[in-house]
């Protein structure tokens, strides 16, 4: 198929007749286009507690995820940087059983407060979108991009240390009797089960590093990170999916997940034992 190429040109959305209320109207009209996934629209312009609006509330059932969104036109600025954060804070602590991320979205976002931010990203889980609009034979487009996100937590990254109660009030009795399971199924002789529980997974290794990571959920399944190893990753996804499972890449090539209900753990047990054994005999490699 061919298709004709159409000159574009650059504009500011201010120059165009555009503000920031059209702006979130249409944000809200098609979440989809942020790419942060299947999200949905919890709180539009809700008033803080400390004061101040927040532009979007916006989350991710199946992740447990809240984002904390502020929209503004032209260049980002300090205070809506403090303010981003300050409404993530506010979220965090007002409901601490979701996890959550602060989100700025601008059209202009200088160098000088990209370095602020990604500093900042290291204690604040903060993703920057920068938006870039478009006049395309007398049409407007929009497209928006993330110049930051999220940095994955590896066992080299562990983040902030919790135990096993920290989960039983955060999980279901479900999830984590899956992972238990799970845990369950390593060999005796590779030696000792490492465990560490952090506040954003639990990490599983034995003699050598973690290779698998949990995500205890609230509902009666869990999520995971596999280091099946890239190899043979694809064909494990695949017999995985043909029991039902739910499975995905993870952006590290040697990484899958994977998403198991009580259910499917019962029926695919001997092929997850299988997975299992493999990633943990690389671990040791």
């Amino acid at each position: 198929m061919s298709i004709d190429y159409v000159r574009s040109k650059p504009v500011r959305l201010r120059d165009v007749g555009k503000s920031e209320k059209w702006l979130q109207d249409l944000i809200c009209q098609d979440l989809a286009i942020l790419g942060l996934g299947d999200v949905s629209l919890l709180h539009r312009e809700m008033t803080e507690p400390t004061g101040g609006r927040i532009d979007l509330i916006l989350g991710d059932p199946e992740e447990d995820l809240r984002y904390e969104v502020e929209i503004m036109l032209g260049a980002v600025d300090e205070s809506h940087i403090i303010r981003t954060i300050e409404y993530w804070d506010v979220e965090r602590k007002r409901y601490p059983s979701y996890e959550h991320r602060a989100v700025i979205i601008a059209e202009e976002i200088t160098n000088r407060f990209f370095n602020v931010i990604g500093l900042l990203n290291k204690a604040v889980p903060m993703i920057a979108i920068q938006l870039n609009a478009f006049v395309i034979e007398d049409k407007l487009s929009l497209s928006f991009v993330k110049v930051l996100d999220v940095t994955e937590e590896t066992e080299e990254e562990p983040g902030e240390q919790a135990d096993r109660k920290y989960w039983e009030s955060r999980a279901s009795k479900g999830s984590l009797q899956i992972m238990d399971k799970m845990i369950g199924l390593l060999p005796e002789d590779a030696g000792e089960v490492r465990i560490k529980y952090n506040r954003g997974h639990v990490a599983i290794g034995t003699s050598g590093t973690n290779f698998c990571w949990f995500h205890p959920r609230k509902g009666s399944y869990i999520h995971i990170h596999l280091a099946i190893g890239a190899e043979g990753r694809d064909e494990t996804m695949r017999r995985l999916e043909d029991q039902g499972i739910e499975c995905g890449p993870h952006r590290s090539a040697a990484i899958m997940k994977l998403i198991v209900t009580a259910k499917q753990y019962e029926a695919a047990e001997n092929l997850i034992r299988e997975a299992l054994f493999t990633a943990e005999q690389q671990s040791r490699e």
